[in-house]
């Protein structure tokens, strides 16, 4: 790209670059606006001035014109806005009193130092409220210094205006109209702008507040709520030991052998509806879904120490649904797959493993227990241990307890559930 292109590209952008801030580029904006009005007015007020048969002088207009622009190429050279944004803001303040002064007076000048309020008003946009102060300041200053020596002037005798009194009132009035135009089209510019911003601030925020609801019920799929709060306000691990949680173990029975002649497609799809309607299950029961191992689904309760659920009970219900679900829809279960389930009731602990691709996980020997009662069990057969027996028996139906030996366990009695005891004989005729 040229040089010349390179500035026009900058001036077509107001000299804003990409690192800058939302309130930078409004301000590089502002000034930007306001120079071009106030360079294009003194082309005007000549063109006015020719129509009415006056002449004006032309030094000083056009030298304001010069230096403006020479501060414009200057900061499209540079990219240095703190001194452009002085050197404008000086212009406005002190070339409307040096025409006044070459005219003569607030009378002649047709109160032309009212463009001088544009240094404290641009000020205000392009600072800040209080940095506009001192500006505000020396616009008072001059307009007093002006008033006191026309006061003296004037002491002296009146002098003949070099200009038609109806010259001078139409300039009065044109120049209460521009300044004020002038004034109100920068406040204007500069709220509409401050709206767009803020419009893109809450368009921005709203799809932030998105991205974080979307990372919150992902958190929420990976972690339970109390334990996805600690992990993010917490640096440490996160381990804690529960006296008593009821772990459900199910597994798809001959799993190997039903996946053999299957692409790995059909095998996603299919553990991928059974799992799906399993964990709808726990979201019904208020349980927690701790994770999935190959063809293996493990949940919990008990995890909530606020719940005031009996999960014990819920886990049994859960499991009678599941074993329910997988005998009658064919549309989750097409492939007719049977489980075995296993439950236990005891101690565990419960943490967050790992830094990266964490997972939350449950250990002891409640755990161990639920698994191996698992394996233990013959399709469509809920199994449980003596401590969840004896929560549930009032409950629940259970066939006479049987002793089975279990690895690093020995002999174990353990008890098979039927079903609800309202559901009892309609559990036995389906067996």
């Amino acid at each position: 790209m040229s040089y010349a292109s390179t500035l026009l590209d900058r001036l077509r952008t107001a000299g804003v670059e990409p690192c800058d801030s939302e309130d930078l580029k409004l301000k590089k904006q502002l000034l930007m606006f306001a120079m071009g009005l106030t360079v294009a007015a003194p082309v005007l007020w000549f063109a006015i001035y020719g129509l009415m048969g006056q002449s004006l002088p032309a030094s000083v207009p056009f030298g304001y014109q010069l230096v403006s622009l020479g501060t414009l190429l200057y900061y499209l050279h540079s990219r240095n806005f703190a001194l452009f944004r002085i050197l404008q803001l000086a212009l406005y303040l002190f070339f409307p009193f040096v025409l006044q002064w070459q005219l003569g007076d607030f009378i002649t000048a047709s109160g032309f130092v009212l463009w001088g309020l544009l240094a404290p008003v641009v000020a205000v946009l392009v600072y800040s409220p209080r940095d506009s102060i001192p500006w505000f300041v020396a616009y008072v200053v001059l307009v007093a210094v002006a008033a006191a020596a026309d006061y003296y002037q004037f002491a002296g005798g009146m002098k003949t205006p070099p200009l038609p009194p109806k010259t001078i009132v139409v300039f009065f009035a044109l120049n209460f109209i521009a300044i004020s135009s002038v004034v109100y089209f920068l406040l204007r510019f500069a709220a509409t702008e401050r709206d767009r911003s803020q419009a893109n601030l809450v368009e921005a925020h709203r799809a932030l507040q998105s991205e974080q609801d979307r990372s919150e019920r992902l958190l929420l799929n990976i972690l339970p709520g109390p334990v996805a709060e600690r992990l993010k306000q917490e640096e440490g691990t996160i381990a804690d030991g529960f006296a008593d949680v009821t772990v459900m173990f199910a597994d798809i029975v001959n799993f190997t052998n039903i996946a053999e002649g299957m692409s790995p497609n059909q095998i996603f799809a299919m553990l991928n509806k059974v799992f799906s309607s399993f964990d709808a299950l726990a979201e019904k029961h208020g349980l927690e879904k701790i994770k999935t191992i190959g063809d293996a689904y493990m949940v919990a309760g008990g995890l909530d120490a606020d719940d005031p659920t009996n999960y014990s009970e819920q886990i049994a219900l859960m499991a009678l649904e599941m074993r329910d679900t997988l005998a009658s829809d064919l549309a989750v279960n097409e492939h007719r797959l049977q489980i075995r389930m296993g439950i236990g009731t005891g101690p565990v602990v419960a943490g967050v493993v790992g830094k990266k691709k964490f997972i939350y996980d449950l250990w002891g020997d409640t755990v161990n227990l639920a698994s191996r009662i698992t394996s233990e069990a013959v399709p469509g057969m809920i199994q449980v241990d003596a401590t969840t027996y004896r929560r549930l028996r009032s409950k629940f139906d259970f066939d006479p307890p049987h002793t089975v030996y279990l690895k690093g366990k020995g002999d174990t009695v353990i008890y098979r559930m039927r079903g609800l005891k309202s559901e009892a004989p309609r559990a036995v005729a389906n067996n």
